[in-house]
């Protein structure tokens, strides 16, 4: 009740008769509960295979290969913490925990982040993310680089895509940003936003669904924390089982925006395999309609 109304704890004092206090503790134990006993089932940690079917998704309903989930942040807001200064202030002016999160091609959540600083910007944050460093490390089984096309022969590595607050590095593919951009690579933009989108309506729903992030958490970080978690982690759930079919019609573009030697040779790596993929969506992997968005 308390995660899909957003009603307050004295509402529900008022309505069930419990002391605010008790009501307080019991969502605690609930949301901790939900994360706990759900997780391995809803958010998993993907396998290879699992990897593929993700890729293979994008490919199918955003028409971009090799493309393992879209990723960015999202400002969940709070009532500003006693002592924190403006820790949790973003640029939004307001004050927030960001939830970081890389969604598939189903709306559903592939990995979670929750609880940075609102201050902090988004490509920090994935930096400084459990799943960044284990890609750093190679130690997640992510499938090894494939061609994109019948037509060439040259590998390039699977991605996740992200908008242009990130920067390109090792598996992070941004798009072209500026105003005088020529046609191939305004044509990559258009395929890289509709595949990215997936990862803005996953937020969409998961707010329209769970009506407690209509208004500030008025709540410690700690529960703040869990209660996202717990919130999509129920998303997941829902989304396995209720078959809903999610439409979405955005389709924006970038404009302006933005280190170690192997963060140099990162971005020049797919830089590279960006640079491939632009040319891919301008013949092979070109769809009849994309000009209309250009």
């Amino acid at each position: 009740m308390y995660l899909a109304t957003g009603n307050s704890f004295v509402d529900l004092h008022h309505s069930y008769r419990l002391g605010a206090t008790t009501i307080k503790e019991i969502v605690a134990r609930v949301c901790s509960a939900l994360w706990n006993v759900l997780k391995n089932e809803c958010l998993p940690e993907p396998s290879k295979d699992d990897w593929l079917r993700i890729a293979s998704e994008f490919e199918n309903r955003a028409n971009f290969p090799n493309c393992l989930g879209a990723v960015d942040g999202k400002h969940i807001r709070i009532v500003k913490p006693p002592n924190s200064a403006s820790l949790y202030f973003n640029y939004k002016h307001y004050f927030s925990i960001v939830l970081m999160a890389v969604t598939d091609a189903d709306y559903k959540f592939v990995f979670i982040d929750v609880g940075s600083y609102g201050k902090c910007g988004d490509y920090t944050i994935f930096q400084q993310s459990a799943l960044h460093q284990r890609i750093l490390a190679d130690t997640i089984d992510l499938p090894e680089d494939r061609a994109i096309s019948s037509s060439s022969s040259t590998p390039i590595p699977f991605v996740f895509l992200a908008d242009d607050a990130f920067s390109l590095s090792h598996r992070v593919l941004c798009p072209f940003i500026g105003k005088q951009l020529n046609d191939t690579k305004r044509t990559f933009n258009y395929p890289h936003c509709r595949a990215r989108r997936y990862v803005e309506c996953t937020f969409g729903i998961l707010a329209n669904k769970w009506e407690i992030f209509h208004r500030p958490l008025n709540v410690d970080v700690d529960l703040a924390i869990d209660i996202v978690k717990a919130c999509c982690i129920l998303h997941n759930y829902v989304r396995s089982r209720d078959g809903l079919q999610f439409v979405d019609t955005l389709y924006k573009f970038p404009t302006d925006n933005d280190d170690s030697e192997s963060t140099h040779r990162n971005r020049q790596y797919n830089s590279n395999t960006r640079n491939i993929l632009a040319e891919y969506f301008v013949n092979e992997g070109a769809v009849p309609w994309q000009k209309n968005y250009l």
